[in-house]
This record gives C-alpha cells, sequence and structure tokens, in this order.
C-alpha cells in the first residue's frame, strides 16, 4: 500500500490597524518571523486577512511582496520603483471641502433662523451646521491611485479574483456598521487597491470612501481583527499581529499617564478600548476553533518606545521599525519553549540560531542625537500629535 501523501498545512496570517506606527511595527515584526521561521515563507499563506493599515501591509504579501521588501520601500525609503512617500497622505481633501462649504450659507441661515425664530439654544441651532463640515481632513485618494500603480506591474495583480491566495480586506459599510469583507465572493469585484483605501479610511482623518453607490470606513470600527474570515475557512495556524496596546506605565517610564497631557490620555484610551476588544475575540476565537493553533504578536504593554512614539507619525520610522524587530525576535526567545512546538507541528522549524545572533539588524542607524536633539524631537511629536487630536474633535 502505497503512503497517502500529508495534506500540507494552512496557515493564514491576519494583521490589525494602527495608523503608520501599526504599520511600521507590523513590518519590523515580519520581518524577525521570516528570518527566524524556517519553512514558512509570508508571500505564499492560504488566506491574508488585513484591516486598516495592516490592509496595505496584506495586500502586499499577496502579492509577493516579501517582509523585506516592504521595509525597503515603506520603512527604508530606498530610491526605486516601489518607494513610499507619507506626504501622498497629508494632501488636504480639497474635494470634500469644497462640497460641504457649498452648503455653509444654507446650514448658515438655518442656524441662524433656529436661534431666533425658532428660539432654539445655540447648542441646537449649531447641530444645524454639521452637513457643512468635511467628513474628513485629508484626502485617501492616493492611496488607491498609487497602490493600484503599485499592483498593476508584472507579476501583481489589482484584482482579488487573479490572486494565487485568498485575501480579505475588512471596511465597514458606514450605514449599516456590518463589516464588508472585500475579496470574499460578491465582494471581489472591487479593486484590491480600493479596497485597501476603504478599510483605512479612518472617519475624521479621511472621508468616507465611496463604492457601488455605498460608504465605507475603517474595518476597525467593528472589530479589531476579523481573524474569523480566515478561521471560518478551516486553518492550522493562525498568526495574529497586533500592534497597538494600552501602556503598563512604570515608575521609569511615566509614573501616571495623566502627566502626559490630552494626547496621552488619549491614547490609552483608544489603545484600551481596541485592545479589550481583540482580547474578548481572540478568547472566542480558542473556543470556537479549538483544533486551530493560535499564535498572537503584539508589543510589550510595558514597552514605553512605542508607547510615547506618534501614532500618524512617520519621522522615526527606521528607529520604530528596528524597535519592533529586535522586540519580536526577544519575545520568540523568551517564549521559544512554548511557541517551538506549536510551530513544528505544522512543520515550521523556529531557529534558536538566528535569535540568538546578536549582530542581526533590519536597518542601519545614524548615530545617535544629542539629548537637545532628542528632547526637541520628542516635542515635536507631541504637538503633532495634539494638532491631530484638535482635528478629529474640530
Amino acid at each position: 500500500m502505497k503512503n497517502r501523501k500529508t495534506p500540507a498545512p494552512k496557515i493564514a496570517l491576519a494583521l490589525a490597524g494602527g495608523g503608520p506606527l501599526g504599520a511600521i511595527y507590523e513590518i519590523g515584526a515580519l520581518c524577525a518571523l521570516e528570518e527566524s521561521l524556517a519553512g514558512l515563507d509570508f508571500t505564499r499563506l492560504d488566506h491574508y486577512v488585513g484591516v486598516s493599515a495592516g490592509g496595505f501591509i496584506a495586500a502586499g504579501l499577496a502579492n509577493g511582496i516579501s517582509p523585506r521588501a516592504l521595509c525597503a520601500a515603506f520603512i527604508e525609503d530606498r530610491p526605486g520603483a516601489d518607494r513610499f512617500d507619507p506626504s501622498w497622505l497629508m494632501r488636504p481633501a480639497l474635494g470634500e471641502i469644497a462640497r460641504r462649504a457649498i452648503m455653509l450659507p444654507g446650514a448658515a441661515a438655518s442656524a441662524l433662523w433656529s436661534a431666533t425664530a425658532g428660539r432654539r439654544s445655540i447648542a441646537q441651532s449649531l447641530e444645524r451646521l454639521g452637513p457643512a463640515l468635511p467628513t474628513g481632513v485629508f484626502s485617501n485618494e492616493q492611496i488607491h491611485l498609487r497602490l493600484q500603480a503599485l499592483f498593476s506591474r508584472e507579476g501583481r495583480t489589482n484584482d482579488f479574483r487573479e490572486l494565487r491566495t485568498q485575501l480579505t480586506l475588512v471596511a465597514t459599510h458606514l450605514d449599516s456598521g456590518d463589516a464588508a469583507p472585500f475579496g470574499r465572493p460578491g465582494w471581489d469585484h472591487v479593486p484590491i487597491s480600493r479596497a485597501v483605501q476603504a478599510s483605512s479610511a479612518m472617519p475624521g482623518l479621511f472621508p468616507p470612501v465611496e463604492i457601488d453607490d455605498r460608504y465605507y470606513v475603517d474595518g476597525a470600527l467593528k472589530k479589531t481583527m476579523h481573524a474569523s474570515v480566515a478561521l471560518d475557512d478551516g486553518v492550522d495556524l493562525m498568526l495574529c499581529l497586533n500592534p497597538l496596546v494600552p501602556f503598563h506605565a512604570t515608575e521609569r517610564a511615566i509614573p501616571r499617564i495623566v502627566d502626559g497631557g490630552l494626547p496621552a490620555v488619549l491614547s490609552q484610551t483608544f489603545r484600551s478600548m481596541i485592545h479589550s476588544r481583540m482580547e474578548l475575540g481572540m478568547k472566542q476565537y480558542e473556543r470556537a476553533y479549538p483544533r486551530t493553533d493560535i499564535v498572537l504578536i503584539e508589543p510589550d504593554h510595558r514597552d514605553p518606545e512605542l508607547y510615547l512614539a506618534n501614532t500618524f507619525g512617520y519621522g522615526r520610522r527606521r528607529e520604530l521599525a528596528e524597535h519592533a524587530y529586535q522586540r519580536t525576535r526577544a519575545m520568540l526567545r523568551e517564549q521559544h519553549g512554548t511557541l517551538a512546538p506549536r510551530f513544528m507541528r505544522h512543520g515550521i522549524a523556529l531557529r534558536a540560531d538566528v535569535l540568538a545572533d546578536a549582530t542581526r539588524h533590519l536597518v542601519s542607524l545614524p548615530p545617535p542625537r544629542a539629548r537637545i536633539g532628542r528632547a526637541v524631537a520628542a516635542l515635536h511629536g507631541v504637538l503633532d500629535e495634539l494638532a491631530l487630536t484638535t482635528q478629529r474633535l474640530a
């Protein structure tokens, strides 16, 4: 009797969002995982699930772009065809602003009438100005245009149906609050680049994205991870990367979150809200899919380096990616005894020799700046965060 060939394990990857900082962390962590896990090719997995910033990375991996290549384009900013320029995301949403400005005279007249002849309160009258306010500060159209060009090159595709693997990019339908799984049957006619744009349309920052006469926003509004999209298809190993965690303050970092002012309080609140949802989701996954090995990779809750970084900043991308790379390597070393058997069940070896090599680095960093330079840089980061928060509250 001939021996039956054991089927290859089905492996999926789910990437949560987290703005530019989230993408930086995930690229650094993926590069550490790529070189530490023998027998696993991150461009040949069975299913990729991406939400918000994680959608950009998932789409790249599904198109055969390796973590190291993503690092070269997004982190190292090497000259070349795949170069990423963050200024693309900072262009004002002039079309949206103009459309809303047309409504301003009528809305202002309605508010004035409400406050005078209508004898309504000032607060009630000001509500009539709502339709004249832009739904986003910056245009996200460049996300679609740049990725459309990137995925249209030879060997890549901007069509979900032409991929050799399964890719699901999750957005949120604005009018119903339902998850929109672009890439699944019935949702796969939408270009990948447009789905990434919709999945990362953070309310207040970017306008909702119109697709088939419906409007979509950030997929994280519904769930943090959306790993169940792949788990429902049946996978043997589910890798999950989550870049944002609430910070456990210590005496060596920030004694109290409140000492950081409004940006620190808002950041901790946002991180706590999305992480609590993810923790609940992970527990449900473990109960509902007991035969699947689920491995979660995320930052240490006591790591001040990632917490103090500007979530929407891009200036420190090299050092933050290096930090994520090294911290992921450290986590793999610390949990080697637990993780190695789980990976081995799926034909993947956790390489102790690579993890023990202290000479490995992701990127080359410039010499450390003087203390005054670091202080000025930190001040700029806080001001950037405060300015963004003010824009979102306006």
